[in-house]
């Protein structure tokens, strides 16, 4: 008897959430106090967490006390520091107050707002805030909700690369008929990110039709109009059907700049779908300044950005815009008897179940909105300045040293640069470039990581970390000297 009155659950208990609540932010807060004490990539070796943890699940309640201090013993060491001031790795993924109380808010209401009843204000405020950040970006009125466009957030860059893929074969499709899925043919630059592929794999573009442009390091590796026009014209004569061209604004790469304007019209005198995937750069384009890096959006038909990136939004939160909502509806609608009602029947609202991969989603623009709210436009902006300028900063330090060079121009807050190849081996500087970035890894005191371009093996240091100041960059560059000089020298002997 006892024993199972003991073991009645109460899952929502107002009190014990305040008292750990508490607990967890305190725990999280500290860990943002102390994160420069960590190495920031992991050190630890595969399996290690197998050899720390129990083989089963316990039988009965554990405290708080015990399970943070197995985060602390056993999980932190497995964590690379995404947030650390001296992650320069990958592009960044931005955390901050606004968007973990946003998260928090999300994570507390629960909800999962795939259509409008199941909780208006979650539908509503995502139309809304996107709206306030198109017209942040300045984007053309249709992309905007009062029309027949708008804008919705998809989980990351590949899933609104998938759904805009998706709307764009079935439109094709139903012009063509369903038959002529193997004539349909996608367009990008080498420098596309991987989830094109990805997302031509799960739609069933065949591999063959999928065309990857060569570009090349004379014109900072866009994808060149010309080379475009004549693959197209290629692919007509042989009977195929031209659908979707995806360009870049900030490859993953080395944030190379698609000629959007010129791509544009290309696309429209063909009639394909035209998607601009601005992940990382888009972010900048609140900026001014910056804004003209996606001069040409007004031919797009789709255009993402991810706000968990450079926009103190919390992952996941990738923002896409399109001008006809219903090519996506036509694609990813369903309707089943369950979910009917009178809203949903009346076409009076938008369900953006009908707009995504999944059924659920969970509440994600209250992160969005509070991270606008609570910073405000004008100092997300100067918030990137400033990471454009400490990137401006490494630049010139790694410029002004003759072991190294910049590989390809700077544009916005990622540098690429590489160990100078002595008497011209390629090969051997490739190796070299590989040493030092596992020297500089392995020491702790950083993390970056690399690419290929034109052959050759290139360091990447992307700033944007929340958290990163001067001293972090200069801080880097000294490591990454001190680590080189030590290479060469070893090599020499």
């Amino acid at each position: 008897e006892n024993g199972s009155s003991r073991n009645v659950l109460k899952p929502m208990d107002s009190e014990q959430l305040r008292e750990y609540g508490h607990r967890m932010v305190d725990f999280i807060a500290d860990y943002y106090k102390t994160i420069e004490n960590f190495p920031v990539l992991s050190q630890v070796q595969p399996g290690y967490l197998h050899n720390l943890l129990p083989d089963s699940a316990p039988d009965h309640p554990e405290t708080l006390e015990q399970v943070l201090d197995d985060v602390k013993a056993k999980i932190l060491p497995g964590v690379t520091h995404w947030q650390s001031p001296s992650f320069f790795a990958y592009y960044p993924s931005n955390s901050s107050v606004a968007g973990f109380l946003g998260e928090m808010l999300s994570a507390g209401l629960g909800i999962v707002g795939f259509s409008w009843i199941t909780s208006p204000a979650a539908t509503e405020l995502e139309m809304i805030v996107l709206d306030w950040l198109a017209k942040l970006l300045n984007l053309p009125e249709q992309f905007l909700s009062k029309g027949n466009g708008g804008g919705v957030i998809q989980g990351s860059a590949s899933e609104a690369l998938l759904v805009v893929l998706i709307a764009a074969r079935d439109k094709f499709l139903r012009r063509f008929g369903k038959n002529s899925v193997e004539k349909l043919v996608v367009y990008s630059s080498d420098q596309t990110h991987s989830s094109l592929q990805k997302a031509c794999q799960i739609s069933g573009i065949h591999p063959e039709n999928c065309r990857v442009l060569k570009t090349f390091s004379s014109t900072n590796y866009a994808l060149p109009p010309e080379l475009l026009q004549e693959t197209i014209s290629r692919d007509l004569e042989a009977g195929l059907i031209p659908f979707f061209l995806c360009a870049n604004v900030g490859t993953t790469s080395s944030t190379a700049v698609d000629p959007l304007a010129a791509l544009g019209k290309i696309a429209k005198r063909n009639e394909m779908w035209f998607h601009i995937d601005a992940a990382y750069a888009g972010s900048a384009c609140i900026c001014p300044e910056y804004r003209q890096y996606i001069d040409g959006v007004e031919s797009a038909d789709s255009f993402n950005m991810n706000a968990h990136k450079w926009f103190l939004t919390n992952f996941d939160c990738s923002l896409l815009w399109v001008k006809d909502k219903y090519a996506l509806t036509e694609a990813l609608s369903t309707n089943p008897e369950y979910l009917k009602n009178k809203a949903s029947q009346a076409n009076l609202v938008v369900d953006y179940k009908d707009w995504q991969i999944p059924l659920g989603r969970r509440f994600r623009s209250l992160k969005l909105w509070m991270v606008l709210r609570l910073y405000g436009s004008e100092t997300l902006k100067s918030y990137i300045r400033n990471h454009i300028k400490l990137a401006k900063d490494f630049e010139r330090l790694v410029s002004q040293d003759p072991n190294f060079e910049i590989v390809t121009p700077r544009i916005f807050s990622l540098v690429c640069f590489r160990i100078v190849p002595s008497k011209n081996d390629e090969k051997k500087c490739n190796n070299q470039n590989r040493n030092l970035l596992d020297a500089v890894n392995s020491s702790g005191k950083l993390f970056i990581t690399h690419t290929a371009l034109s052959g050759k093996i290139v360091l990447r240091c992307a700033i944007g970390a929340p958290l990163t100041e001067e001293k972090h960059v200069k801080e880097a560059w000294k490591v990454i000297q001190e680590e080189a000089s030590y290479l060469l020298r070893k090599e020499k002997t």
